[in-house]
């Protein structure tokens, strides 16, 4: 997450989850923002505006006649906790207060996290609210589920400091793939040989799971089919979950229509068990051969299918691996292959780092090592620039 020189307005209303508030403030100043706090007069019964000014550095306005400087300070502005009257205000215009002045005469980018009774938020008002504000560009953020300050348990609870966070940046993300639909495989399978044994690999989503939060963040809709990891899936991104190669299988087939862009991130198992054991199989002789078959090859079923999305792919190599990376590329009939060495620790398995090099049929683009988001950030840029390879990004 990086916000550097960024200039955030943190909008605070009414609520309980206000008392998040000094949180949130000091995550976007640690991800490099400037961050200017308004407190609506009910906020101020759950925190101060002096506990605010503290963490922000900065004061905390007074009066309305602050709004216009406010408005055309801030680079984004965003609202947690956004009651649901604080809603209502913003959807119909009213400008009678700091914050909602501000919003409406601010032309930087607003984003709402909202948060209240489950009963309120699913109320028909609250709902046509959020769908006006949204038909508007203001971003709103999904509400969590769980219990709440009331005794209810349900929808309506405000995220946490940290997703509200890390969701910001896209505020700023070039929209390049708006209006496309981009489905992204990550993770590994696992391929059981008896009820406590498996065949597995390193792989720990990571690379995948960046891929789907930056093309969310860059417009995209986007699908995210995952074997097991100890991920959270990044918000606003639909994603199933999977166990194994035929189970990935099966639901890339099932969500492939109509996609854009098929990335295969995911470190598949080539084989699995031909009859997997029932019982544990227990520990007696020296040695053991396990009778294997091979998994079906989902990225090569996708790219020659009739009608295809532009297809990507991954090649985690410990050799020649240029060499390598170009022979996957032709075999399996793709559009680009992303390659990289694992043998190295600090980009391979489970590293937060990654080191690519991008291959089309035409081209080779190196990705020095960085962030595996900041990697994901180029990937998606290549494969949106037909200066590349006309032939090769076609499909876009």
């Amino acid at each position: 997450m990086n916000l550097e020189n960024k200039q955030i307005v943190l909008g605070i209303t009414g609520g309980i989850a206000a008392y998040k508030a000094p949180n949130l403030v000091r995550l976007l100043r640690t991800a490099g923002a400037q961050v200017r706090v308004v407190l609506t007069e009910t906020a101020k019964q759950f925190v101060t505006p002096l506990s605010l000014q503290a963490v922000s550095g900065e004061p905390v306005p007074e009066t309305a006649m602050e709004h216009i400087d406010l408005a055309r300070w801030a680079d984004a502005v965003l609202i947690a906790p956004a009651s649901a009257h604080c809603l209502a205000r913003l959807a119909h215009g009213l400008a009678d207060d700091v914050l909602s002045a501000l919003v409406l005469a601010t032309q930087a980018p607003v984003m709402v996290a909202p948060a209240m009774n489950r009963i309120m938020w699913q109320q028909d008002a609250t709902q046509t609210n959020v769908s006006l504000l949204r038909s508007r560009g203001v971003h709103v953020l999904p509400v969590a589920e769980g219990a709440q300050a009331c005794g209810d348990i349900g929808p309506g609870r405000m995220l946490e400091p940290a997703d509200i966070a890390a969701s910001v940046p896209s505020l700023f993300a070039p929209q390049l793939l708006a209006g496309k639909r981009v489905l992204i495989t990550a993770g590994p399978t696992l391929e059981a040989i008896d009820p406590v044994r498996f065949i597995s690999n390193p792989s720990s989503g990571k690379m995948g799971y960046a891929l789907a939060q930056m093309a969310q963040q860059m417009g995209a809709e986007v699908t995210l089919i995952s074997g097991p990891t100890a991920i959270s899936p990044p918000m606003q991104v639909t994603s199933h979950f999977v166990t194994t190669a035929l189970e990935m299988y099966d639901k890339v087939m099932t969500h492939i229509a109509g996609q854009d862009i098929f990335i295969a991130a995911a470190a598949v198992g080539d084989y699995r068990m031909k009859a997997p054991a029932g019982e544990k199989i227990k520990k007696s002789a020296d040695t053991m051969t396990l009778d294997l078959i091979k998994n079906p090859d989902i990225l090569k079923t996708v790219a020659n299918m009739p009608q295809r999305p532009m297809c990507i792919g991954f090649a985690a190599e410990t050799q020649d691996v240029i060499a390598n990376g170009k022979q996957k590329l032709l075999a399996k009939n793709i559009d680009m292959i992303c390659a990289n060495d694992v043998s190295q620790k600090d980009i391979g398995f489970d590293a937060e780092d990654n080191q690519l090099t991008l291959i089309t049929k035409n081209d080779l683009i190196e990705i020095k090592k960085t962030s595996k988001l900041s990697c994901a950030k180029e990937i998606l840029e290549v494969i949106c620039d037909s200066k590349v390879s006309a032939s090769d990004l076609s499909c876009l």
